[in-house]
């Protein structure tokens, strides 16, 4: 009786929980990005559970969770463009971000993904009665110069830098003030979230630059064309001039082969600010929060890519308009050329029309000059007969009936050619 759909969409609720996390933890997650390699996350995970001995996942899995102890576990999840993986173990120790929660993974697979490794965070969840010495020497590993802090979730500091260190990862400093388990879980997942979707969404910033220089370049090439078409006379070089234009609306065209990326990126974004809504900061005196940092830092990134790509798009209709603008300008100049061509042909028909009116006349002349000719034979003929009858007197009154005759057959004749092209038009119609 359910629509076939139905329960998949509606097990999407559930398709990605939480990791469920008590006590003092290590986190280590990276996110994986292989533009145009979408089989290699499915291979990726599948590697690695080879090395460590793990159940394999089922074909097509979007989510994929074991633990291998009570005190480590992994958490993977493939998503449109990247998968990540993020390892988990229970902290016993002081020595904050360390390998702890990737010691047991072979290298084989750390090798598998160079190169592909689009973000690596270390987060260090600190609880307990280590919670406040951590707090109170929280530059002891994040850089006091840029740290950024806040109150979340009203139970959680959180202190991080937003830079890379010496051993390839970025760090996150949670010091737990009374989270609860789902709290927790729920917590570093948001941060590491952040982090993933800032630089995903940072992927359209590269484009963005590049594409801001080809739209210079494109705007200088569209100003000759248009000063141009400005001072030249109509239907002058107008021809040249939308070929070239042409060229530069395929160029523009091209550009737009980056909307997917941009589109993408304005998702990120969206996610990346929803994310820190959800952490529900307050403020720790004489710091920034991630809230703020995101909008003195990220914001600016972000704007710069939605300007770039609304002025491609403005820059696409304004090269549209002028391609319209001179191919209306060349259709006019043709539909003149055709006018002008119309009536030389319209003015040539009507001298022939007056050299065949002419002609005709001749031929009147001519045909009625010989039948005046053959009748003055007959009648010299009849004379020499004896017959009582004058041929010059005769002759020269047949000469108007004989024209009158000539021309009335003339005429019949040409109506004779003239109906059955009437007749042809007809049926044609």
């Amino acid at each position: 009786m359910d629509h076939p759909l139905r329960a998949t969409l509606a097990d999407e609720l559930h398709a990605r929980p939480f990791l469920r996390i008590s006590g003092s933890v290590s986190l280590t997650h990276i996110a994986v990005y292989a533009d145009g390699e979408a089989t290699i996350h499915e291979a990726l995970l599948r590697h690695l559970c080879r090395l460590t001995g793990i159940a394999e996942p089922i074909a097509d899995t979007k989510h994929y969770s074991f633990r291998w102890s009570d005190d480590k576990q992994l958490k993977w999840e493939r998503h449109t463009e990247f998968s990540t993986f993020t390892f988990v173990a229970r902290r016993d120790d002081t020595d904050y971000f360390s390998d702890l929660a990737t010691k047991h993974v072979p290298s084989a697979w750390f090798e598998a993904i160079n190169g592909k490794q689009f973000v690596a965070v270390r987060t260090e969840l600190v609880s307990g009665e280590a919670a406040i010495y951590a707090s109170e020497n929280a530059n002891r590993w994040i850089d006091g110069s840029g740290m950024v802090g806040s109150h979340v979730l009203g139970s959680a500091q959180v202190f991080c830098d937003w830079t890379i260190k010496s051993d390839g990862f970025s760090r996150f400093l949670v010091i737990d003030k009374g989270l609860r388990e789902v709290q927790s879980g729920r917590l570093l997942q948001r941060l590491y979230e952040i982090e993933t979707y800032r630089m995903m969404a940072l992927l359209a910033l590269p484009v963005a630059r590049d594409m801001s220089m080809a739209l210079d370049e494109l705007q200088y090439s569209l100003v000759p064309i248009m000063r141009t078409m400005d001072q030249s006379e109509r239907g002058y070089r107008d021809s040249e001039l939308l070929v070239s234009l042409t060229h530069l609306a395929v160029r523009v065209e091209t550009l737009a082969g980056s909307a997917p990326r941009f589109s993408a990126s304005r998702a990120y974004e969206g996610l990346v600010q929803a994310r820190i809504h959800e952490l529900r900061e307050e403020r720790i005196e004489g710091m920034p929060t991630i809230a703020e940092f995101m909008e003195r830092r990220f914001g600016p990134a972000m704007q710069t890519c939605n300007a770039v790509w609304t002025r491609q798009e403005q820059f696409a209709a304004r090269v549209a308009r002028v391609v319209a603008l001179l191919r209306t300008r060349v259709n006019v100049a043709q539909e003149e050329d055709t006018t002008r061509l119309l009536e030389g042909m319209n003015q040539t028909a009507r001298s022939q029309l007056r050299l065949q009116h002419a002609v005709e006349g001749l031929s009147v002349a001519a045909v009625s000059y010989y039948v005046l000719s053959l009748a003055g034979a007959a009648l010299k003929s009849l004379h020499a007969a004896a017959l009582p009858l004058d041929p010059e007197l005769v002759e020269g009154l047949l000469i108007v009936p004989v024209v009158l005759s000539v021309l009335m057959v003339t005429r019949h004749k040409k109506r004779g050619d003239r109906k059955p092209i009437a007749v042809g038009r007809q049926v044609s119609e």
